[in-house]
């Protein structure tokens, strides 16, 4: 199947050709659906704390964290281009299609609200700059020249800039990038040892440059605003954890130059760079998931809040190991037993009763002995995203899962109706800590459920194909982990998708 030419490409990209021969079975046969036993609630499985719970957790979360190092990490390498799919189709269409469009479709996600409310977005005044270097008038310009400056490379080329890079907010003073708002979220929880604010953004490479540039001109400022340093980090997906192509025979999926296509492996791929930081406590946050300042104290209060458990967690696990290590004889076995299952949200396989002693401590010392993630849980308002759900385990064991549709069996009505019950769902909000009693860092790819990638149906150059992504970030690929669902206000999640979405309420 594969010519030399192949062989030499595979080889550059730092793939073994046993993952390829493992994807391509994976097109043929596909991934066996996630076996969902009951959806998480607020009764069982997500946690929720009370007022007197939420100060305590906000107040000991500076003790907690004093010795401890903190890193956020931003995933950000996705292009912003998505968010202006509706723009670039309307600035194709001819002059008579632009009027009808504008006359039927006034809906949110428009051109035509786009227009109406251009004032409102904090690029208006760059986009007004623009224009007037171009002896243009933004009061007097047409729809085409706007949109012109504001998408292409002729002025602002934001449909091919990251997320990172695009203005969100206003301020009195100017206007900020989504990158910007994350170094203030980070100077407010995400400081530790010698008063640094650590970060780890993922980017492609072609971005790195301009973001660095961008941080020379603002890093300063917001040290000097909030007196501590910054200690910024960059990664970039490694091509290695590319995956290949098909086409609709499960046939490799070849360009015009012969070349096979290989394709990013999804944010699941995003393992890797994770696996390779070193911190104590790690954030985990979407670039686009940001608001002004006048709305960041349920946010910053929150991320105190699942930081404080986590730790808490984290030490009471790291006890019952430093106790299992030096009494064998089963004493503790049963708190053990009660802190998975009341704390960590654990069910024990049906046969764990009938082993014996040694058997039983040689399993729990296995489940403590892993990372732990806190993920953050909002209602459920129609936001597409992973849900909490608990899931039956290849060992027989119940643990708690953030699960998307595409990974149950569609055709199955029970598992449906468990879907459809769910009331929550996970905004990429998560805290997790990856190193052992020993203060070891754990190998993250040891933990991964390689039975959970995505396969969805894709084109280039105008043909039809079949991509492969790897197990998702939070879903498959933290599937091992010790995991624990708290419930947190939805205003902690306001995510820009779409361009109009920066005229929410939250972002003005």
């Amino acid at each position: 199947m594969f010519t030399n030419k192949d062989h030499k490409q595979i080889k550059n990209k730092g793939i073994a050709i046993e993952q390829i021969e493992k994807q391509l079975q994976n097109f043929k046969t596909g991934f066996p659906p996630i076996k969902l036993v009951k959806v998480a609630t607020k009764e069982h499985g997500i946690k929720v704390f009370d007022d007197n719970e939420i100060t305590e957790l906000v107040r000991s979360y500076t003790v907690r964290t004093k010795n401890k190092e903190i890193l956020k990490f931003v995933p950000a390498s996705g292009a912003a281009s998505r968010m202006f799919k509706n723009l670039l189709n309307f600035l194709n269409l001819n002059e008579s299609e632009q009027k009808e469009e504008l006359k039927n479709d006034n809906s949110f996600n428009s051109a035509f609200y786009f227009f109406k409310q251009l004032q409102n977005f904090a690029f208006h005044n760059k986009l007004e700059n623009i224009l007037k270097e171009n002896n243009i008038d933004i009061k007097d310009a047409n729809y085409n020249a706007i949109l012109k400056y504001f998408l292409t490379k002729s002025g602002m080329d934001y449909s091919e800039l990251p997320k990172a890079l695009l203005h969100f907010h206003k301020y009195k003073n100017g206007a900020r990038t989504s990158i910007e708002e994350h170094l203030v979220e980070a100077a407010k929880y995400s400081t530790s040892k010698g008063n640094i604010a650590r970060i780890h953004f993922t980017l492609s490479e072609e971005h790195i440059s301009d973001i660095k540039n961008l941080f020379n001109e603002v890093i300063p400022l917001y040290e000097k605003e909030f007196n501590l340093k910054y200690e910024i980090n960059f990664s970039v997906q490694n091509q290695s954890t590319d995956t290949i192509a098909v086409n609709l025979i499960n046939k490799p999926f070849r360009l015009q130059d012969g070349s096979i296509l290989f394709r990013p492996g999804g944010h699941g791929a995003l393992i890797d760079n994770l696996n390779n930081l070193d911190a104590d406590i790690i954030f985990i946050k979407n670039i686009d998931n940001v608001v002004p300042d006048r709305l960041k104290a349920e946010t910053i209060k929150y991320k105190k809040v699942i930081g404080a458990h986590l730790i808490y967690l984290q030490q009471k696990l790291f006890d019952f190991l430093k106790k299992l290590e030096k009494d064998e004889s089963g004493k503790i076995i049963n708190d053990i037993i009660y802190f998975f299952e009341k704390e960590l949200m654990f069910i024990f396989p049906e046969n764990f009763k009938k082993i014996n002693i040694k058997e039983k401590i040689k399993y729990l010392k296995t489940k403590l002995k892993r990372p732990i993630r806190i993920c953050g849980m909002v209602k459920n308002e129609g936001e597409p995203g992973g849900g909490p759900f608990w899931v039956k385990n290849e060992d027989g064991s119940v643990s708690l899962q953030i699960i998307e549709a595409s990974q149950i069996n569609t055709q199955d009505k029970n598992q449906l109706e468990i879907l459809s019950n769910s009331t929550h769902f996970n905004p990429v909000d998560l805290v997790c800590t990856t190193k052992d009693h020993n203060g070891n860092k754990f190998d993250l790819k040891k933990f991964i459920d390689h039975e959970t990638g995505f396969i969805s149906q894709k084109s280039k150059d105008g043909k039809d194909l079949l991509a492969q992504e790897l197990p998702g970030l939070w879903n498959g690929a933290m599937a091992d982990w010790n995991t624990v669902f708290v419930e947190v206000p939805l205003i902690t999640f306001n995510p820009v998708k779409y361009i109009n979405d920066l005229l929410r309420e939250q972002h003005q």
